[in-house]
């Protein structure tokens, strides 16, 4: 905003002098406390519950030795989304308080770590579990001779050093930082000092996960143009059903989830960074924008789950007939208590029972 002052001389002409008055731009969007809060306690729900059941059902299906490489990568898909769930009731705290982090300095770093270790771990899961399925319908023979535990072993260690590692770089820096009365966790940076470190980091990271889109996007393009190029009778199968679903998810999780947070994570960090100058609503447009990103991104701990169905014939087996033993149990208990005796019901009646 401008303010124009005006005054006379020794002659009495008018002269004016503009004094530029800049208003601050806050930039808040206003809306994400409450829906994260809400939608965060859902998350966290669901995705517990669904990430808790998928590693109970992986140790009761397999023995941890007979694990092998695609097995060995959906367990720490799920570990890593156990990891961000774990820390999920902090970020509740926080946008319950309205963005203002009142609980120990430290644990805001433990949860901006988790979020990232989770974001990234996740992207590079979901891809070699990609590049895997894109071998076994490509070349079914050398993959089913070549898939081997041991490198899938090497492969998730490479995966956990590369990106926990230099993760631990938010474990002692970063934090709070104060904005007014409020304490803001990993919402701001500290522009007094030298940002371009900052800059570069998001600049790779954004090229790294592109890299891997693309990598993702053409192996999945290359299972369904093998798919669909099989003989009518071979693509009704339903195993070729399934591992079309399984890209269909697969993608749908990466277009979803991923994709729109890293494309204005750049200009948000310009922009906070103070590397963009723009006018203020605009500034607010940006913020809402990525507001929006981190809400979608959060889905990718729920979705995840959903991939396992299409990926192993046992896995899919035993989950069919958990939710069958829980429906019967259900049937069970209902026709028992509309009859009014209390366990009466014979045991043909109740197959679960017997199984048990």
């Amino acid at each position: 905003m401008t303010t124009v002052a005006t005054a006379k001389n020794d002659n009495g002409e008018n002269i004016s002098s503009a004094a530029v008055h800049t208003v601050p731009c806050h930039v808040d969007s206003e809306f994400r406390y409450t829906l994260f809060t809400v939608y965060y306690s859902i998350i966290f729900i669901l995705g517990f519950i669904s990430n808790i059941y998928v590693l109970w059902l992986f140790t009761r299906v397999y023995a941890t030795k007979k694990l092998n490489e695609i097995k060995i990568f959906m367990v720490n898909l799920t570990i890593a989304d156990l990891l961000f769930l774990a820390t999920l009731p902090t970020w509740i705290v926080y946008y319950h308080h309205r963005g203002d982090w009142i609980m120990f300095p430290f644990l805001c770093n433990v949860a901006g770590y988790f979020f990232f270790v989770n974001t990234y771990c996740s992207v590079a899961f979901l891809g070699v579990i990609t590049y895997n399925r894109f071998q076994a319908v490509t070349r079914p023979i050398s993959t089913a001779q070549s898939s081997t535990r041991r490198r899938g072993i090497y492969v998730t260690v490479a995966i956990w050093l590369l990106i926990a590692g230099p993760s631990i770089y938010f474990l002692y820096d970063g934090g709070p930082i104060k904005e007014g009365n409020f304490n803001r966790c990993f919402e701001r940076y500290d522009t007094q000092t030298d940002t371009n470190p900052v800059f570069v980091f998001h600049v790779i990271i954004c090229v790294c996960f592109f890299i891997t889109f693309l990598i993702v996007l053409v192996c999945n393009v290359s299972i369904i143009r093998a798919l669909l190029s099989q003989p009518l009778q071979e693509r009704k199968s339903s195993v070729r059903q399934r591992a079309l679903w399984l890209v269909c998810t697969v993608m749908t999780v990466f277009i979803l989830c991923f994709v729109p947070h890293h494309i204005v994570d750049l200009p948000w960090t310009l922009m906070v960074l103070g590397k963009w100058e723009i006018n203020c609503q605009n500034k607010k447009l940006l913020n809402d924008l990525h507001q929006v990103t981190l809400f979608l991104l959060g889905a990718n701990c729920v979705l995840d789950p959903i991939i396992y169905c299409f990926l192993t014939k046992k896995f899919r087996k035993h989950l069919s007939e958990n939710l069958k033993s829980i429906k019967d149990s259900r049937k069970c208990s209902r026709q028992t208590t509309e009859t009014g005796v209390d366990g009466m019901m014979p045991l043909q009646e109740c197959p679960h029972i017997i199984k048990s």
